[in-house]
């Protein structure tokens, strides 16, 4: 797959740049789109000197004619993944190419995309509540366009408490509105009752009723009680001291606070994807 890095090292041109070998061109062209009367050609240009203008020494073709096909659509240049995966249904046949024109008219394209340099990341979240709060903000920062330049996409597992619902579960709150007994509001829990919650769930219980008995299922999605990481992934903690980096089974994750805003959650995906780069660096 080629895909420009930044949308300014790609120039447009409506001339035949072969015929412009040793002419100036802008320092920073990499690539260089031919739009003419027989459709596009791209090519990547090789330049030399020093300054805004340098001269241009060589062009290799990349794509022409009947390989080349423009996205109608205009989207956000800066959002890699969803310009790769706009681009795979188009390559059919003899196309390989998509050229895209971004909402500020900026020209990028993709040539032979893939998804193979595209970072999955699973969202590991529970409900209720409904939606879980960071698989519906991951959603919403996909849409903004925020994450657009990390090369990652979100896959989802959902852990649903409602298959723990009976009389005799203990949940950790009321405002979950599970079917059973709640640790912030009822005191009439019996003996051999099962508790859902976390540590600090079980450390409450523990507090309130030290004369009960009990089975203790862990929730928390750091334990891997209900649910083993399979790739990379994100998830949320009560306990703020666990936010951060983590390692389960050796897979990469990332930790944030039960409650965390969009920028934490921005933060820890950032650190979470060069914390993935600089594994594979090693690795290769």
């Amino acid at each position: 797959m080629i895909f420009p890095q930044d949308y300014k090292s790609v120039g447009v041109t409506r001339t035949d740049p072969t015929q412009r070998i040793g002419c100036p061109i802008y320092f920073s062209t990499e690539y260089l789109i031919s739009e003419m009367a027989g459709g596009y050609a791209i090519y990547r240009a090789k330049s030399e000197g020093e300054g805004l203008l340098k001269k241009l020494v060589s062009l290799e073709l990349i794509a022409e004619g009947n390989q080349v096909k423009k996205f109608q659509e205009k989207l956000d240049a800066h959002d890699r993944t969803r310009l790769i995966e706009a681009a795979i249904p188009l390559c059919k046949g003899t196309v390989n190419t998509v050229i895209f024109e971004g909402m500020d008219r900026h020209i990028t394209f993709v040539h032979e995309p893939s998804l193979h340099e595209v970072t999955e990341i699973e969202i590991i979240d529970i409900s209720p509540p409904e939606p879980p709060w960071l698989a519906s903000a991951i959603d919403r920062l996909v849409k903004s366009g925020i994450l657009g330049e990390m090369n990652v996409r979100f896959g989802k597992k959902l852990i649903d408490l409602r298959q723990f619902e009976s009389e005799k579960m203990v949940f950790p709150f009321y405002a979950s509105e599970l079917k059973g007994k709640y640790l912030d509001t009822d005191t009439d829990i019996e003996d051999n009752s099962e508790l859902v919650g976390c540590d600090i769930s079980k450390q409450i219980f523990e507090l309130r009723f030290p004369n009960l008995t009990y089975r203790h299922i862990n929730m928390c999605p750091l334990k891997a009680e209900l649910y083993m990481p399979t790739k990379p992934f994100i998830t949320r903690c009560c306990q703020s001291k666990k936010s951060g980096m983590v390692n389960i089974n050796g897979i990469d994750g990332a930790v944030v606070h039960w409650g965390a805003s969009e920028y934490d959650i921005v933060d820890a995906i950032r650190m979470l994807v060069k914390v993935l780069k600089g594994n594979q660096s090693k690795n290769s």
